[in-house]
C-alpha cells in the first residue's frame, strides 16, 4: 500500500482549493484498505488510552466538507475502537434560540474536550465563517451591535472574525490542545453520485434533503469561502489538512494514519507511574487481595 506522507495532506502555503486533490489513490482495493485502517485504528485506540491515562492534552479534531462528504460515515469508521469515556462526538446543527443569544463561538466553547479526552466536531466554529458568509443574511439572527442588514457586513467584519477563530485556536493550544482540522474535499461530480444514491436506494432516502439541491447550486461559492478560510488560518498550532474525499475508504485512512502518527510523537505522553509508596506496597497489596 502507498505509504502516507503527511505533507502531501498539511496546509502549510496558500493553496488554491481548485488544484487540491479530491481522491487519493493507495494502489490498493478497499477490501486491503478497510484492513488497513482496521489496524491503525487499533493502535489509535491504545494510544488514546494512554492519553486519557496522560491527562494533559486534550485533542480537537474538526471535520468540514460539503454535504455527502463522508464526515458521518468516517467519524464512525475511524474512533470504532476508541473507549468512549475518552472521545465525545458534537454535529453542530443550525443555532438554536438559546445559542443565538451568547456570541458564536459560546456553543463550541462548551463542547471543547477535556484534557485527556478526544473532542470530535461535525462542523465546527468554521460554520460562521462559511456557510454566513454564502448566506450573510444568517447573520441578522445573531443580533450584533451595529449591524443592521446585509450591507453592513463588509469585508472588515469578516476580517475580525477570522481574527477572532485564530485567536481561539491559539488560545486552545498554548492550554494544551492539539488541534486537528480535516477539510473533506469532495469533487461535484462525486457529490452528484452520492446524492443520486440518497433518491435510488430506498435505505438512503432519510438521508436526502431537497436543501441539499439548493446549496449544491451555490457550489463555486462555497469553494471560494473554503479556500479563503483555510488560506486565512491554516497554523502550525492549527494546521488544515486536505482530504480527498472521492473514495471514503482511502479518506478514512488518511485521517486515521495523520492522527496516529502525528500523535506518536508526543514523546511526553506516556501512561503515568504509581506513586513511590504504592509501588513500594504492591506485593502487601497483592498478598491481601489473595488472602481474602
Amino acid at each position: 500500500m502507498k505509504k502516507i506522507d503527511i505533507s502531501d495532506f498539511k496546509i502549510n502555503s496558500k493553496i488554491s482549493l481548485a488544484k487540491q486533490p479530491t481522491l487519493l489513490n493507495l494502489e490498493e482495493d478497499d477490501i486491503a484498505v478497510k484492513a488497513a485502517l482496521k489496524k491503525v485504528r487499533k493502535k489509535l485506540g491504545k494510544l488514546q488510552d494512554t492519553i486519557y491515562a496522560h491527562g494533559k492534552y486534550s485533542i480537537l479534531v474538526c471535520f468540514q466538507g460539503m454535504d455527502t462528504s463522508g464526515k458521518d460515515s468516517l467519524i464512525r469508521e475511524v474512533f470504532k475502537d476508541f473507549n468512549v469515556r475518552g472521545v465525545e462526538v458534537h454535529s453542530f446543527k443550525v443555532p438554536t434560540e438559546l445559542e443565538l443569544k451568547h456570541d458564536y463561538l459560546w456553543r463550541h466553547y462548551l463542547a471543547l474536550p477535556s484534557r485527556g479526552k478526544f473532542g470530535v466536531h461535525n462542523r465546527t466554529h468554521y460554520e460562521n465563517v462559511l456557510v454566513t458568509r454564502v448566506h450573510p443574511n444568517y447573520i441578522l439572527g445573531e443580533h450584533l451591535p451595529n449591524i443592521k442588514s446585509v450591507e453592513d457586513i463588509n469585508d472588515s467584519f469578516w476580517d475580525k472574525r477570522f481574527e477572532e477563530i485564530n485567536n481561539f485556536e491559539k488560545h486552545l493550544a498554548d492550554n494544551g490542545t492539539i488541534i486537528y482540522k480535516f477539510y473533506m474535499n469532495l469533487s461535484k461530480a462525486e457529490q452528484k453520485n452520492r446524492l443520486l444514491r440518497r433518491l435510488d436506494l430506498k435505505e438512503k432516502n432519510w438521508k436526502f434533503s431537497v436543501g441539499d439541491l439548493k446549496e449544491r447550486k451555490l457550489w463555486d461559492d462555497y469553494q471560494e469561502c473554503y479556500e479563503d478560510a483555510i488560506n486565512r488560518t491554516s497554523k502550525p498550532h492549527a494546521p488544515w489538512y486536505n482530504i480527498p474525499a472521492d473514495n471514503k475508504p482511502a479518506a478514512r485512512y488518511a485521517v486515521a494514519k495523520i492522527l496516529y502518527n502525528t500523535l506518536k510523537e508526543y514523546k511526553d505522553i506516556e501512561e503515568p507511574e504509581l506513586d513511590s509508596k504504592t509501588k513500594a506496597n504492591i506485593d502487601l497489596y497483592r498478598e491481601e487481595l489473595n488472602n481474602e
